[in-house]
């Protein structure tokens, strides 16, 4: 996801609900009497010092994005500063350097690696004001009461804590949460259908020997492990107990396969970065690959053709969240609940429907889209008109589908959570292997 500086306006009238939000917030936090030289009620000592406060946010660059920066800037009137790192890296700093940020703009299969460590404090949901609006795949993991819950690390597993002082993840919702999610998708294989001629169905495709020198695999070891286990088992060659928990005997397996593959010549490249899977497809060196929802879209505002590919084994998802340091207190603290409550209310969740991704909560981003904008990301119907990024460039034209439909029919055909595995290390050692042989 670019880092670059976005200028960003809400498409309705938005900015001023949100700031009355705020001084209402602000209000009831700062603890200071109305009336004590605060005007219609807002706090005088809270405003002027509002501005002073600077808060540290790192994370991936999926969700660490400029334009959020400067409307948190414009609307909360602090200082947000962000740093995007890669997956690992983001786990790392997380927990080894506790000081040098503010809020953690993590994944959930990070979260399991990071909570338990202690340098991220628990929130209390009483604070959080759209704590009912936000999607029950976070909640209850299911996103209807008939949905079956998905293998690996569903983010309601990681989701909650038993306290205020807690690092032990609570078996069901608790008034303390590890994130506030925010941010969250259905991943799939991305293809060239101009270049490959006929219907894709099934992961099992990206090892077929037709596409020889022309695949590629996302080289994440926790990620590219489940798309690599997502194919294994759509080939026929393992049957998981847990795609998201695997054994040593099931990782050895995997890997094997993939080292065969490898060493047949299946893989053109293995790629870390936005930027590389879209080179890769672009170029048509690769065509088909590991890929993410907004890659597909920049290659094909390239004028490119390129699919988001639904397949029959279903989808393979991922979320984040945002978590605030054991460190934060005062002023700094209340400015990062108002963060949060502003994050959930509507503008950026549109800004991110509008990438490919989902809001945590649907029906507060729903007021910052155009009827048009909602019934495409979010409803599965054909576009009446150009639908446009957040920075107004054109992505499909009127007639447009969205690949794999409404959010239900993509989210509801998650076959397995992104994670963190008992046997992580085992893993690692072995992907590593593969991507060395």
């Amino acid at each position: 996801m670019t880092t670059d500086k976005i200028k960003s306006k809400s498409i309705l009238p938005g900015k001023d609900v949100t700031r009355r939000g705020f001084l209402k917030g602000a209000a009831a936090t700062a603890g200071v009497a109305i009336g004590s030289g605060a005007i219609t009620g807002f706090p005088t000592i809270w405003a002027q010092n509002i501005k002073n406060v600077t808060l540290r946010q790192f994370g991936t660059g999926v969700s660490n994005i400029n334009a959020v920066a400067d409307k948190v800037k414009e609307d909360l009137g602090f200082t947000l500063q962000m740093t995007a790192l890669d997956s690992d890296a983001v786990a790392q700093r997380a927990v080894t350097q506790p000081n040098s940020f503010d809020i953690a703009d993590i994944e959930y299969w990070i979260c399991k690696k990071v909570f338990p460590a202690g340098t991220l404090q628990p929130m209390d949901t009483n604070k959080i004001k759209n704590y009912d609006k936000i999607s029950p795949l976070f909640i209850s993991g299911k996103l209807t009461p008939d949905s079956k819950i998905a293998q690996g690390t569903a983010p309601h597993k990681v989701g909650f804590v038993e306290g205020p002082d807690s690092t032990d993840f609570a078996s069901a919702p608790t008034q303390w949460m590890t994130l506030i999610p925010t941010i969250y998708n259905a991943d799939t294989l991305g293809i060239r259908p101009d270049l490959i001629g006929r219907p894709i169905t099934s992961w099992a495709e990206l090892l077929n020997p037709e596409f020889k020198g022309k695949a590629s695999i996302l080289n994440i070891p926790s990620i590219g492990i489940m798309d690599a286990a997502m194919v294994s088992e759509a080939m026929g060659e393992i049957t998981y107990g847990d795609k998201g928990n695997m054994t040593k005997d099931e990782i050895d397996q995997t890997i094997a396969l993939m080292i065969k593959a490898k060493q047949d010549g299946q893989f053109r490249a293995f790629w870390k970065s936005f930027d590389e899977s879209v080179n890769l497809m672009s170029s048509g060196e690769v065509v088909i690959q590991s890929m993410w929802s907004p890659a597909v879209a920049a290659v094909r505002s390239k004028g490119i053709e390129c699919k988001y590919q639904p397949l029959k084994e279903g989808y393979r998802a991922w979320g984040g969240g945002i978590g605030l340091a054991k460190h934060l207190s005062g002023l700094e603290l209340e400015a990062a609940y108002e963060y949060i409550n502003w994050y959930l209310s509507g503008w950026v969740g549109a800004y991110l429907n509008r990438q490919g991704y989902y809001s945590a909560a649907p029906e507060t981003a729903k007021k910052f889209m155009t009827e048009d904008e909602w019934g495409y990301w979010m409803e599965g119907k054909e576009a009446q008109g150009d639908i446009v990024s957040p920075e107004g460039k054109v992505m499909e034209k009127a007639g447009a589908v969205r690949d794999g439909g409404s959010y239900e029919e993509r989210m509801g055909h998650v076959a397995c959570w992104n994670s963190v595995m008992d046997e992580n290390k085992h893993m690692v050692r072995k992907w590593n292997e593969f991507i060395a042989a």
